[in-house]
């Protein structure tokens, strides 16, 4: 049996910190037209003036909150010289908060100590948001609020993104100045909103676009400075980390993810050097958590039609319409004792598993005979995407009854 003890041994790492989500760098590269858009829309507040409301919107990985984390840091850093000027921020992440009501509760926490906390639940949605406007005029001055993922929040649940857009012109607050800065992944979110909501939240947009190769090598080449001891890097695994995260979608964290991986497998070795196999065997990894994570994200239907395009895929039948995919998501629902939702809310939830990188949609135009539609397949790899699912689908019976059905086609 082989020792489990902890002992410091061969490391390539200077600084492992660096590759995680949490570090900011001193200078961000590669996002220089959305950090000279971004600045400029902050511009106000060094002026001790009303922030502008801004949306910032782009696919996971592609430096929103990185953006925003630099700059707010060194607008924090440069208020202080202004003494007539009072600034302060709250950062919520809206995941698993899909209600204007949670926002509210978890923003009034946000501003409180721990002993002055409420609950989440126990008072109406007025009461919670006569709490949080006197909260920010306690402590008045410049306050700018950041929702990152905050199209985790429901469709016509919204009322609190226009209520802080809009809260001094609504007479809510008399000595704070709130600015809102809303970060989504989605990029269909903004269009989703009321129009009212999308005027006040949306004053200033700023749209991030994929990384390409070039970008993410430089990127990965700023924080492996940080990171790691000098030659710790042999020189072919920039360039391969960069290329897979541009195959991911010009994803910056899942470059980053193979690096810090890889790195890991280094060490674990006790090699002091990151080669080209040990990405190859931290992409294996990463792949698998990846889908992991993103597939625990899903409710029970949005599963249900995985797992329905995976039998698909297994049978190669893929790339397929929704009209072929829905009566095996029907099968499914059946097994699991489940009412199947509309061919609508199908199509809608492929789009929504095609914008998380489960699935790839490919438009197909067939002019006058056959028009325009969409074509559906697995974008990970099914071994992987079935593995992820089965404990999902085993905990409601629906597994074994599938893996049967499939055996019987």
């Amino acid at each position: 049996m082989g020792s489990h003890s902890f002992e410091r041994s061969i490391t390539p790492f200077e600084n492992r910190e660096a590759l995680l989500d949490d570090y900011t760098p001193n200078t961000l590269v590669g996002r220089d037209d959305e950090l000279d858009e971004y600045h400029e829309a902050l511009e106000p507040v060094i002026y001790g003036e009303q922030p502008n409301n801004v949306f910032l919107y782009g696919k996971a990985g592609v430096g929103k909150t990185a953006a925003t984390r630099y700059l707010l840091r060194n607008l924090k850093e440069d208020a202080e010289q202004y003494p007539d000027l009072t600034l302060s921020t709250a950062y919520i992440n809206c995941d698993g908060f899909e209600t204007s009501y949670r926002v509210g509760v978890a923003l009034v926490n946000a501003l409180r100590p721990p002993e002055d906390h409420i609950p989440e639940s126990g008072y109406s949605k007025s009461e919670v948001y006569a709490k949080l406007w006197q909260d920010l005029d306690d402590r008045g001055g410049i306050i700018l609020i950041v929702l990152d993922e905050v199209d985790h929040i429901n469709q016509g649940e919204d009322s609190i993104l226009y209520q802080l857009s809009r809260a001094r012109e609504n007479e809510n607050l008399q000595n704070a100045r709130v600015g809102v800065i809303g970060i989504s992944n989605d990029l269909t979110f903004r269009d989703r909103l009321s129009p009212k909501v999308r005027s006040s939240l949306c004053e200033r947009t700023i749209s991030f676009p994929h990384y390409d190769a070039n970008e993410l090598r430089e990127v990965l080449k700023q924080r492996a400075n940080v990171a790691f001891k000098d030659d710790a890097l042999t020189d072919d695994v920039i360039p391969k980390c960069a290329a897979l995260g541009a195959q991911a979608s010009g994803d910056a964290r899942h470059a980053l993810d193979l690096l810090l991986t890889a790195g890991d497998i280094a060490r674990g070795n006790d090699e002091g050097v990151v080669q080209e196999d040990h990405v190859e065997e931290a992409l294996e990894r990463v792949e698998k958590k990846e889908i992991e994570e993103g597939i625990s994200d899903l409710n029970d239907h949005e599963r249900y039609i995985l797992y329905a395009l995976a039998t698909l895929s297994s049978e190669d039948e893929t790339p397929v319409r929704s009209r072929e995919i829905y009566p095996r998501y029907q099968h499914v629902c059946s097994l699991a004792g489940r009412d199947e939702h509309t061919g609508r809310w199908l199509r809608d939830h492929l789009d929504e598993l095609g914008m998380l990188g489960i699935l790839s949609l490919t438009e197909k135009n067939e002019g006058l005979a056959g028009g325009k539609y969409r074509e559906y397949d697995l974008q990970q790899d099914l071994g992987l995407v079935v593995t992820a699912l089965e404990e999902t689908l085993d905990s409601i019976g629906v597994h074994e009854s599938l893996s049967s059905y499939h055996d019987g086609k």
